[in-house]
């Protein structure tokens, strides 16, 4: 009997080779590579395997179509999406389990009643474990159909034969094609589920959901190829000991990639966010020294987020810094800065610093938020708890300026911030009038000065 062929595929990126690597040439991962056979099975798309005949057209020539969006119902997933799902488009969403996937999507299958019929695929629960899910969450919504299914050829069938307006599959590593001979979740079988799907809800203009198990390291299991052939990707996001869960868009073929949605798990499903600011700022009697309110920009929307920072002499000679929601090699280079341009001896220092409910930070416009807050916690000096700081920091101490200056006072405003610190540069482009007390300053030392906190 002939030994079945095999090939070794990078898990991480789909590379293909004839033997085992340890690290894959292509995108430099170490123990990705996983063995499958090779399928000598005919595509049942293509029963001939002849190529088809294609005659190019000239680009100029094509008319262009508009791209029909349906609103889901849900106002922080339109955000995200970039104004809602487009007709025939193919969304790829991520999360880690139990974070609120599954409960999300089955939330927007209720929210498009009236729209079409809702085909619910899943491969993992049953009717039964679904429907108290529905239950639990209110939905109402009689264009639902659900399919406990995991061969992709009964799925497209039932797909062909109902053909709904919105397909979910739930997950896409259950999902298996019997003309591939390895098991179900490998990554080959992902690679041409996806691929099957993709070219169902295109021909047939047909929205599709799916649902993606997520690895380890927080990124979608499978080959990055994935995320590839899908128009979006979105990532549900939270930290286990909160109930506040964020969405990102990583891609989107429709819209911006920059914008965020803010829930909250409850237990009748997920609740919207619309004031994130609100909830991001803990509402404190006293006033200690080391917390600052600073104002970030995710997308298009603005974010009052408070930080904290402690301070204390260092036990055993190395300092420790410890940053939760910032990056740490960027708090080092706040805290060097600090040492050089401000006078501050915080090289026998433990810093700590913490964003408050466990939301991540990337933006450089902190920077002034954090420098002030660790200056604070060091001289022991309280911050105002009306003040709100803007400002990114450069190597020199300067303070540098930011984009839409304008969009974080106003929401600064609308909380009711009385002073908000900025750099001078942005202070000078300033044409709106505010009920601010703004003040612009140039370099750290100044603002130090301007909060009272004296080297």
């Amino acid at each position: 009997m002939a030994k079945a062929k095999t090939v070794f595929v990078c898990g991480n990126c789909g590379y293909e080779s004839a033997k085992w690597l340890g690290k894959c040439p292509a995108c430099n991962e170490w123990n990705s590579f996983y063995e499958e056979k090779i399928s000598t099975a005919v595509s049942s798309n293509n029963p001939s395997g002849k190529a088809k005949s294609v005659v190019p057209r000239k680009l100029k020539e094509v008319e262009g179509i508009d791209e029909a969006r349906s609103s889901t119902g849900i106002g922080e997933l339109d955000r995200v999406l970039g104004g809602g799902l487009v007709k025939g488009s193919l969304v790829l969403v991520g999360g880690e389990p139990g974070i609120g996937k599954s409960t999300l999507i089955l939330q927007l299958c209720d929210k498009v009643k009236g729209e079409g019929k809702v085909l619910y695929v899943s491969g993992e629960e049953s009717a039964e474990q679904v429907k108290i899910r529905a239950d639990r969450l209110g939905i109402n919504n009689d264009d639902i159909m659900f399919l406990g299914e995991t061969d992709i050829d009964s799925i497209q069938e039932a797909i062909l034969s109902i053909t709904p307006k919105l397909v979910i599959i739930d997950s896409i590593q259950t999902m298996y094609s019997e003309e591939i001979t390895s098991a179900a979740g490998t990554v080959s079988q992902v690679r041409e589920i996806t691929s099957r799907i993709m070219r169902i809800c295109k021909d047939n203009r047909i929205t599709t959901i799916i649902i993606g198990h997520v690895t380890k390291d927080g990124n979608i299991a499978g080959p990055r190829v994935l995320e590839h052939m899908v128009d979006t990707v979105l990532y549900l996001e939270g930290e286990r000991y909160f109930s506040y869960r964020i969405l990102r868009s990583v891609k989107n073929r429709f819209g911006s990639t920059n914008e965020l949605g803010m829930f909250e798990m409850k237990n009748e499903g997920m609740v919207e966010i619309t004031n994130p600011s609100s909830i991001l700022i803990s509402e404190r009697e006293d006033n200690p020294a080391g917390a600052i309110v600073v104002a970030s920009i995710e997308g298009t929307r603005p974010l009052l987020i408070e930080l904290q920072a402690l301070t204390a002499t260092s036990v055993y000679g190395v300092p420790k810094r410890t940053a939760n929601g910032l990056d740490y090699n960027r708090l080092a280079v706040l805290i060097a800065v600090l040492e050089k341009k401000a006078g501050l001896a915080l090289g026998g220092q433990d810093v700590y610093l913490n964003v408050v409910s466990g939301i991540k930070i990337v933006e450089p416009a902190v920077d002034l938020g954090v420098v002030l807050a660790c200056s604070s916690s060091y001289k022991n000096v309280s911050i105002p708890k009306d003040v709100v700081a803007i400002g990114e920091v450069g190597l020199t101490g300067e303070v540098r300026a930011v984009n839409m200056i304008e969009k974080r006072l106003k929401e600064a405003e609308k909380l009711g911030f009385k002073k908000c610190i900025i750099p001078e540069s942005n202070k000078k482009l300033l044409k709106d009038e505010y009920k601010l007390d703004i003040i612009g300053v140039r370099n750290i030392n100044e603002a130090i000065r301007t909060l009272g906190i004296r080297n």
